[in-house]
């Protein structure tokens, strides 16, 4: 009789590695909020973390997949790096406070304005990510950058 495998969400490991990136993640957000002050009332630190965000999950994501299944270390690296630091880095309730704030201090214009780039610039820089990661994933950009060799024997 063979056992079923438990899914990610259900074991442990994987709990654990999107638990430690999230806290990576998280603490760079915080930080560099503490850095970077709103300008003019527009939440400059959220903004760009949102799209930094969005372009390397893009970039990550397309380059993992370009080498293969989502198996071993690939899996490894998108739960520590994808689901747990960026998207502990990224936060979209974030934007949606930022925009409630503006709202109700009488920026509508800067919300909406805030809200829609967020969005428009997030899918672009997205979008630009998966290109990146597609040209990296590709044989020429695999001669340039290394690659994992995980256990599933997959010599790419």
């Amino acid at each position: 009789m063979t056992r079923a495998r438990r899914a990610d969400h259900l074991r442990a490991g994987p709990v654990a590695l999107v638990a430690a990136g999230g806290a990576v993640g998280t603490a760079l957000r915080a930080g560099i909020g503490l850095l970077v002050h709103p300008i003019g009332g527009f939440p400059v630190a959220i903004f760009g973390i949102n799209i930094v965000g969005a372009f390397v999950l893009g970039m990550l994501l397309q380059a993992l997949t370009a080498r293969g299944p989502d198996t071993g270390r690939r899996r490894t690296l998108r739960l520590l790096l994808g689901t747990g630091v960026l998207g502990g880095f990224t936060t979209y309730s974030a934007l949606s406070s930022d925009s409630a704030v503006l709202l109700t201090s009488g920026g509508v214009a800067l919300a909406l304005g805030y809200g829609l780039a967020t969005v428009v610039l997030g899918a672009l820089a997205s979008w630009a990510g998966i290109a990146l990661g597609a040209a990296l994933g590709s044989p020429e950009g695999r001669d340039r950058m290394p690659v994992d060799s995980d256990a599933s024997g997959d010599p790419r």
